[in-house]
C-alpha cells in the first residue's frame, strides 16, 4: 500500500486506481497521461509483461470515456534487451493505441538511447500518420538537430528541460543555458514543427513564452506537468481554457519514483517533511 506521503505523486498501485485518479482529474478539467512504473529491464520477460499491461491499459482507457492516454519508457519495454525488442513492443503498443483511439507517448531517457528512441518514434508516426508523441530534452546539445530532423513528422513533440545527469560534452549543465535552449527549441517547434507542441514544464516563464509564440504563429499547444507538482496551477490553467495534461505514474514500483521526485525539487522535500511531521 502506498503511504499518503507518496500518494501525492503516484496514482495508486493498480490500473484501476490510476483510472480513478484520471476520472477525478478530468472533473477539474485536467487530462491525464498514465505511466506504468518500471524501467531498465535487461530481460525480455518483464519487458513483455509491461507491454502486455499497456495493451490492457489502452483497452481500459478506450472503454472508459476518460480524457487519458499512455506514456511508455524505452527501458521499460525492451531497449535494454536490444533495439529489436524495444521496437517490436513499442510498435505493438502504438498499433493498439491507433486501433482503440488512445494516444501513445514515448518518454526520453539516457542520451545513449536517443537515436533508437527517435528512430522508433519516426517510423511509428509515419506509419500511423500521428497518434504518437515523443519527448525531447532541451539540455542535450544535439536536440536542435533532432528537432530539424523531426520537423515534418506527424504526431506531437513534448519539450522538457531534461532530468538526466549527462556529461558536459553532450549536455548543457547550467540552469541559464538550459532555459535559453528551451526557449530556442520552443520557438523552432512553433515556427517549423508540422505536428502539435506540448510544453512539458512547471516553469511559468516557459509557459508564458509558449503563450506568446502560440499567439504569434496562431497555433495551439498543451501544457504537461507531473502529478503532485503545481497542481493548483494545473487546475487554474485548465479553468482558463488551456489544454492541460498531468503525467500520472502508477504501479507497485512506486518507491524509487517517489524518491526521485523528493530529491528533484526543494518544495517536494518540504512537503514530505511536513507530512512526516504532521504539520
Amino acid at each position: 500500500m502506498i503511504p499518503p506521503i507518496a500518494s501525492r505523486f503516484v496514482a495508486g498501485e493498480s490500473a484501476a486506481t490510476a483510472l480513478d485518479h484520471a476520472r477525478r482529474a478530468n472533473e477539474d478539467g485536467v487530462k491525464v497521461i498514465l505511466n506504468l512504473l518500471g524501467e531498465h529491464y535487461e530481460r525480455r520477460a518483464p519487458a513483455d509483461a509491461d507491454t502486455a499491461a499497456y495493451l490492457q491499459l489502452i483497452d481500459d482507457i478506450a472503454g472508459s470515456g476518460l480524457d487519458a492516454c499512455v506514456s511508455v519508457k524505452p527501458s521499460q519495454i525492451g531497449i535494454g534487451v536490444g533495439e529489436d525488442a524495444f521496437r517490436e513492443n513499442y510498435r505493438r503498443i502504438v498499433a493498439a493505441g491507433a486501433e482503440r483511439g488512445v494516444f501513445v507517448w514515448c518518454d526520453m531517457e539516457d542520451a545513449d538511447t536517443t537515436d533508437a528512441t527517435l528512430d522508433a518514434f519516426e517510423a511509428a508516426a509515419r506509419e500511423y500518420g500521428g497518434g504518437v508523441g515523443q519527448c525531447v530534452q532541451a539540455n542535450l546539445k544535439r536536440t536542435g538537430e533532432d528537432l530539424e530532423r523531426l520537423a515534418d513528422v506527424p504526431g506531437k513533440i513534448r519539450l522538457v528541460k531534461g532530468a538526466y545527469d549527462e556529461d558536459r560534452e553532450i549536455a548543457y549543465k547550467s540552469k541559464e543555458e538550459v532555459n535559453r535552449k528551451y526557449e530556442e527549441h520552443l520557438a523552432f517547434l512553433f515556427a517549423e514543427y508540422a505536428g502539435d507542441v506540448a510544453v512539458g514544464s512547471h516553469d511559468p516563464k516557459m509557459i508564458a513564452a509558449a503563450e506568446e509564440l502560440a499567439a504569434e504563429y496562431d497555433r495551439t499547444f498543451e501544457v504537461q506537468m507531473l502529478m503532485g507538482v503545481r497542481e493548483d496551477a494545473q487546475r487554474e490553467l485548465a479553468a482558463e481554457g488551456r489544454e492541460v495534461w498531468q503525467y500520472a505514474p502508477y504501479g507497485d514500483k512506486w518507491l524509487s519514483y517517489f524518491s526521485r521526485r523528493v530529491r528533484e525539487r526543494k518544495e517536494n522535500l518540504l512537503f514530505a517533511l511536513r507530512a512526516v511531521a504532521g504539520v
